[in-house]
């Protein structure tokens, strides 16, 4: 049977970590052609796993962004009627009476009373805005996997860190297991970022990123020990982890996602990363449905399967290998047209 590793546990282990400095050598970037690719299209970086997990961290002192479900105060000076609270819709819009509709997610406070200010100055003479937050609805991760809580955890005007998360999740683990610590998680940013944390060794080396601070949205997978699995990312419903399974091809993996989005377009290629070999294939998605498409492709533990947006001609995505254990790949943000 399993039993929960408490959150005092975790919490031990976070003092522990934040007690120590990473000292493992950064190595020089490193960068080579895709398999079959040219350098010049195709970069591969290679860093070291510290350099990389700081790349993913945000900055201490980053102002926070609103976001869908956030209440805001909003303080127009000399204009009462519309001094009150708002609640960001799922849109990204607060509606204000007379003005009209204005966008104000994914940005701060500083600038949300900017745009504000700047929908008031076609009704109202050099208005003065000034805009805080009274809730933090959007401010929340999810953790799911090999853990008792999964779901959403709300975070109320703090930043979201890793080990809180995975304490608050509170861990299902193998009573074998000589500390009851999985070896690794992985972190799923938006649509396009996936990234394996070993999260044993950073905490037995005592790094500080074993701990680190994430972003709103941000989606924790705990897998389970010895659990094989794919990811599925980019242009596709459900992006995230896909069990295999003796039966999984890739149409398979992509039916599990959820399918296509409307963005991928009507012929997306299909991309599928390698990690472990520092390999990529493409293949399209038209010629996936047809008889025997993708026979070739084989999926192996860790590899990635990439859907871009439509419209892109060139993989140009960046495969920052680290080592088997840890490994971040961020791909649509770095597509070039």
């Amino acid at each position: 049977m399993s039993r929960i590793l408490s959150i005092p546990l975790c919490a031990t282990l976070l003092l522990g970590s934040l007690a120590g400095r990473a000292t493992a050598q950064q190595l020089a970037s490193d960068a080579q052609p895709a398999a079959g690719g040219d350098a010049s299209q195709d970069p591969q970086l290679k860093i070291s796993p510290l350099r990389a997990l700081q790349q993913l961290e945000p900055p201490v002192e980053e102002a926070y962004e609103l976001g869908a479900g956030d209440t805001i105060n909003l303080y127009v000076a000399g204009h009462p009627e519309l001094s009150r609270t708002y609640e960001i819709g799922p849109d990204g819009l607060i509606t204000i009476d007379i003005a009209g509709s204005v966008k104000v997610a994914n940005l701060t406070r500083e600038a949300a009373a900017k745009a504000v200010r700047d929908l008031l100055a076609t009704y109202y003479t050099d208005p003065s805005v000034t805009l805080g937050v009274e809730k933090y609805g959007s401010n929340t991760v999810m953790i799911f996997g090999n853990v008792q809580h999964p779901g959403i955890l709300p975070y109320d005007g703090t930043t979201p860190t890793l080990l809180d998360a995975i304490a608050r999740g509170g861990l299902l683990v193998n009573p074998a297991s000589k500390d009851g610590l999985p070896d690794r998680c992985i972190i799923y940013r938006g649509s396009d970022t996936v990234v394996p944390v070993a999260l044993r060794q950073l905490l037995m080396s005592s790094s500080p990123l074993s701990d680190i601070r994430l972003r709103r949205g941000d989606k924790i997978y705990v897998p389970i020990e010895q659990q094989q699995f794919v990811s599925v990312i980019g242009q596709v419903q459900k992006p995230g982890p896909v069990a295999i399974t003796a039966d999984l091809d890739l149409k398979m993996a992509l039916t599990q996602a959820g399918g296509l989005r409307d963005e991928a377009g009507d012929n997306p290629t299909i991309h599928i990363v390698q990690t472990t070999s520092n390999q990529e294939l493409t293949i399209s998605f038209k010629q996936l449905l047809k008889p025997g498409g993708g026979a070739e492709v084989t999926l192996h533990p860790g590899d990635v399967v990439f859907i871009p947006k439509s419209g892109f001609n060139k993989v140009g995505y960046v495969l920052t290998k680290l080592s088997p254990a840890a490994t971040m790949i961020t791909l649509a943000a770095l597509i070039g047209p």
